[in-house]
């Protein structure tokens, strides 16, 4: 077992995303209004995150011949919960300099919050079940490149008509892909994890209250990301549904 020590890559990948944040904001955004400058930062740093934590994930997880759900954490695999640990941090940080106009803060605030307390008491408390987070975050993330595509495309607004028509081309393949990954892969390997640790598969490794915990957040974040799409899906076909109604009368 490695031991548990307290990394430079935490507040290195910190630095990171705060200079990327900062360069969004100040450079690639700054024509941007003053309303969408923020999200679209925001934006920026969830790509930069979402694409490399897919990569350093899935080489973590293939890099560890013995991986498993309650198998120790190796060192990259750290590297990686650190990376990911950064990203919410900052993002936490635009959270609480730039609110949403619109709201909803809270609810990404705590999810932020319970995904750190996730990645954290891994990384820093038990040293084991990284795995198990990883393979769910590469499920996460997976579709971060499109999601953030149509959220940039949606936030520049109605008069670029560039960004119109990107919204509208990587909509259904952002639905469609989001679905399978947060509806059907995530429910199951969350399904399967949840039952090697109630078998006690890692009583020995990790405390029962620590994965109860992160069964916990995991559920209700799936959970909120469904209903998220859910939505979604309800108003694109209301929309589709409008549309024909008025070329039919």
């Amino acid at each position: 077992m490695e031991p548990i020590t307290y990394s430079k890559d935490l507040p290195l990948f910190f630095s990171i995303f705060i200079f990327v944040y900062l360069l969004g904001y100040l450079f690639i955004f700054n024509k941007w209004t003053p309303e969408t400058r923020p999200l679209a930062s925001s934006c920026l740093i969830s790509l930069l995150h979402g694409v490399s934590a897919v990569v350093l994930a899935t080489n973590a997880l293939f890099s560890d011949p013995n991986r498993g759900f309650s198998s120790v954490n190796t060192r990259s695999q750290n590297s990686v919960l650190d990376f990911s640990s950064a990203y919410f941090l900052a993002d936490l940080v635009h959270l609480a300099v730039f609110p949403s106009p619109a709201g909803g803060d809270s609810l990404f605030a705590a999810h932020h919050a319970a995904v750190l307390f996730v990645f954290l008491t891994c990384r820093y408390m038990v040293a084991h079940g990284a795995c198990a987070l990883l393979a769910l975050l590469v499920v996460a993330e997976a579709t971060s490149a499109c999601q953030n595509t149509w959220t940039l495309a949606d936030a520049r607004g109605k008069d670029a008509p560039l960004a119109v028509s990107l919204h509208r081309f990587v909509t259904v393949p952002f639905y469609a892909s989001y679905s399978v990954c947060r509806c059907v892969i995530a429910p199951l390997l969350i399904v399967k994890m949840t039952w090697f640790y109630v078998s006690g598969g890692a009583d020995d490794v990790i405390p029962r209250w620590v994965w109860v915990s992160w069964t916990v957040v995991i559920v209700t974040a799936v959970t909120v990301s469904i209903l998220w799409i859910w939505n979604l899906w309800v108003l694109f076909f209301q929309e589709r549904y409008s549309k024909f109604t008025k070329k039919v009368k």
